[in-house]
């Protein structure tokens, strides 16, 4: 076989690299720690046939078009809206990416945020820090139970449907979910159902996304939907930040609207130090870090890195995004 060259867009798990080296693949790795810049990209893309590539990566119509000579794009993520996929497809490139990679640890990751913002550990534990752990105060600070509450879910794919069973299974706690379509799975598992955006929206005690990022989720999280919202409620986002918009969270929080929010995707990315976010008591944030666990973080690289293995070998891509390209082929 021709020596095939695959250019990975920043340092992965090694259990991708070394199955594309053992493979017979030449691979060149971003070396630095920080995100490639466009330019930097683009030519690095024109020397390759292959590019591995991570969520943060622009593979928009400039890229793609610079680098049309490409055979595959695969991605390290379950997700691909850094990706112009329109263009991708009219250039007859595959895309492929890591599903499902993720969803114990994203999950994990929701559950905890939820607990967090419930009973305020990020709070209490910056007062500890702060010197004001003095004395007994029976009615300063105090959270609330989880049990026997209503989860609404936005998006009960796989990373839903996980954080779901985390929430049934300790909390007893309700299941209602939203989609564009009936989750029969969900429903006999779980004994969940499906509701209108609306009714999520005003029954949920905690409301969590895990929504892929589009036309129609992009900002869907805003004022007026916060206002539907019990005062009492917890917004959770492990999905991606732009699907709320956090100047209309920020102020649901500070009127009461809502009672608090987890979040470990912001709008933008990196959250500045200074966010007022970061000091309110009611609210957990991570710095976006739903898939950062050994086991997820090996099996998105181990199959980004099967996704070209497959595709060279035998034709196909285990996990494609566009299917149409390769019908064509």
């Amino acid at each position: 076989m021709q020596e095939i060259k695959v250019f990975v867009t920043r340092v992965i798990p090694d259990t991708g690299i070394d199955l594309l080296k053992r493979e017979g693949f030449s691979v060149t790795i971003w070396p630095h720690d920080r995100p490639i810049p466009s330019a930097d990209l683009i030519a690095e893309g024109k020397k390759a046939n292959a590019v591995l590539c991570i969520s943060t990566d622009r593979i928009d119509s400039a890229f793609i078009t610079e680098c049309k000579h490409l055979d595959i794009i695969s991605q390290f993520a379950a997700g691909f809206d850094n990706i112009d996929v329109a263009t991708a497809t009219r250039l007859g490139i595959p895309l492929g990416y890591a599903p499902g990679a993720m969803s114990d640890a994203t999950a994990d990751i929701a559950f905890g945020l939820m607990l967090s913002v419930s009973r305020k550990f990020f709070y209490m534990h910056k007062r500890i820090i702060r010197g004001e752990w003095n004395h007994f105060r029976p009615v300063a600070n105090l959270g609330m139970e989880l049990k026997g509450k209503t989860l609404g879910i936005f998006g009960m794919g796989r990373i839903g449907i996980e954080m779901a069973k985390r929430c049934k299974g300790a909390y007893d706690m309700k299941i209602l979910y939203h989609n564009r379509k009936p989750d029969k799975e969900a429903e006999k598992l779980l004994d969940a159902k499906l509701v209108s955006f609306d009714d999520l929206l005003s029954q949920s005690d905690v409301l969590s996304a895990h929504c892929v990022l589009s036309n129609e989720t992009r900002g869907i999280f805003n004022k007026e939907a916060f206002s539907k919202m019990k005062p009492t409620s917890i917004f959770v986002n492990t999905a991606r930040g732009p699907v709320h918009n956090e100047e209309d969270l920020l102020e649901a929080l500070k009127n009461g609207v809502i009672w608090g929010a987890g979040l470990d995707v912001t709008n933008p990315e990196p959250m500045k130090k200074d966010n007022p976010l970061l000091e309110m008591e009611n609210v957990a944030i991570l710095p976006h870090i739903g898939s950062a666990t050994i086991e997820a973080r090996g099996e998105m690289s181990r199959m980004a890195a099967v996704n070209i293995v497959e595709f060279y070998r035998n034709g196909k891509v285990p996990n494609i995004i566009n299917p149409e390209v390769l019908a064509k082929k």
